[in-house]
């Protein structure tokens, strides 16, 4: 069993920053992609940034220039640097990593709980 637990977020006011992170912990043989996922009410879950395992990010074009992905790989930890916070990025942010539990195993995709993040006008 492979768990993902994230820290961080809260309430901030527009313009303001956050952070997030999640480290995994369980069964772990190696971490492909890690990542963050956003969903805000009433739509569906789509993609923050992602970055892999050796550091190549890949980021939603709404947050390019204000969120900064980074991971550690030897902690098993993917951080989200959020600044110039928007209104619009009050979501639930939900961390996502591709595991792989044993050396001929297939790589699965875990999920955290997701950690709310709110920004006010």
């Amino acid at each position: 069993q492979v768990q993902l637990v994230e820290s961080g977020g809260g309430l901030v006011q527009a313009g303001g920053s956050l952070s997030v992170s999640c480290a995994a912990s369980g069964l772990i043989f190696s971490i492909n992609d890690m990542g963050w996922y956003r969903q805000a009410p009433g739509k569906q879950r789509e993609l923050v940034a992602v970055i892999s395992i050796g550091g190549v990010t890949n980021s939603a074009d709404s947050v390019k220039g204000r969120f900064t992905i980074s991971r550690e790989n030897g902690k098993n930890t993917v951080y989200l640097q959020m600044n110039s916070l928007k209104p619009e990025d009050t979501a639930v942010y939900y961390c996502y990593a591709r595991v792989r539990s044993r050396r001929y195993e297939n790589f699965v995709a875990v999920w955290g709980q997701g950690t709310p993040v709110t920004v006010s006008s």
